[in-house]
């Protein structure tokens, strides 16, 4: 284990090239943590860097009374440590604390060393490998998925390859604002005009379901990088539920990229339906840490928990 000097800069001091060079080289180095993905859905963020970038970790921040605290912005799903493993983990935790008095992050997969500390709860991370053909992957399937999907083809649905960002945005506001109450208007907003900036560099796409009167069922905007189909944006209407339009929008997408050396990345979850539809694929559970500290002094300690 090497000791670096560790740097914590504001995001207009740090060396975008190297930054997201660096997370384009780290296995561990997910679509949420490059320069334009964090410039586009945080308030602020800075950079903690050691080694001359080889080793990166964002940081989102806010401010309040002068003391910087770290949030988790929205559609923002795990950060941490990316690129050289060999570190320090206390120095890189003190660095931390001495930095944002108060702290609510999310870790990725590859940051277990986070687990020996206080308050860290692991989230699941259902992935499946599409670098096999279809049929391969098919085979994987559960019976019950099987099942669903000769249902939902008798169903007179159709996937479809769509340009439409904004309409599949405000389906997916419809549909789960009420269970995502975190996540403001402005936040669509700005994942909108996110999802806009990614799709001229061909890394964001939506892929639709609709029935025979072309109204749309279930759809999904998906982010993509050179390692990760991100299943970002998943949204199912009532009538979508009832003919497995869900069940048969992965199906497709899945079918669409297979033999493509990337994973596919469900996104969660810790939702006991949820995380059973995933596991219905023959994914694999890569979990993540999320890590919540309170340094705060008194008497602001006890209002912030």
């Amino acid at each position: 284990m090497r000791s670096h000097k560790i740097n914590i800069i504001p995001s207009h001091q740090i060396d975008l090239t190297k930054w997201d060079d660096c997370i384009l080289k780290s296995d561990n180095g997910f679509i949420y943590a490059t320069s334009s993905y964090l410039n586009a859905m945080t308030d602020d963020w800075y950079g903690l860097i050691m080694n001359d970038y080889k080793t990166i970790m964002p940081l989102p921040c806010r401010k309040k009374l002068g003391i910087n605290y770290l949030y988790t912005a929205p559609f923002m799903q795990q950060l941490g440590l990316i690129g050289d493993e060999d570190i320090n983990p206390n120095a890189v935790i003190i660095a931390l604390q001495t930095f944002a008095k108060y702290g609510d992050y999310f870790f990725n997969f590859k940051n277990s060393f986070i687990e020996s500390y206080d308050s860290v709860k692991n989230y699941n991370n259902f992935i499946l490998d599409l670098s096999v053909d279809y049929k391969n992957i098919l085979n994987n399937y559960s019976t019950n998925l099987q099942r669903n999907l000769k249902k939902a083809q008798s169903e007179n649905i159709e996937y479809f390859i769509s340009e439409d960002i904004q309409q599949t945005l405000k389906l997916h506001q419809r549909l789960q604002s009420k269970n995502i109450l975190h996540v403001t208007s402005h936040d669509y907003d700005r994942f909108e005009n996110l999802c806009f900036l990614e799709k001229e560099k061909e890394q964001c796409f939506v892929r639709q379901v609709k029935n025979k009167s072309g109204e749309i069922l279930s759809a999904a905007i998906l982010l993509k990088d050179n390692r990760r189909i991100y299943n970002i944006i998943n949204a199912t209407t009532h009538e979508g539920k009832n003919s497995n339009a869900n069940h048969f929008l992965m199906d497709k997408i899945i079918q669409e990229f297979a033999g493509k050396n990337l994973l596919f990345d469900f996104e969660g979850s810790n939702i006991a339906g949820v995380q059973n539809f995933y596991e219905m694929f023959g994914t694999l559970n890569q979990p993540y840490f999320h890590w919540h500290y309170n340094k705060l002094p008194f008497p602001l300690k006890l209002f912030k928990r």
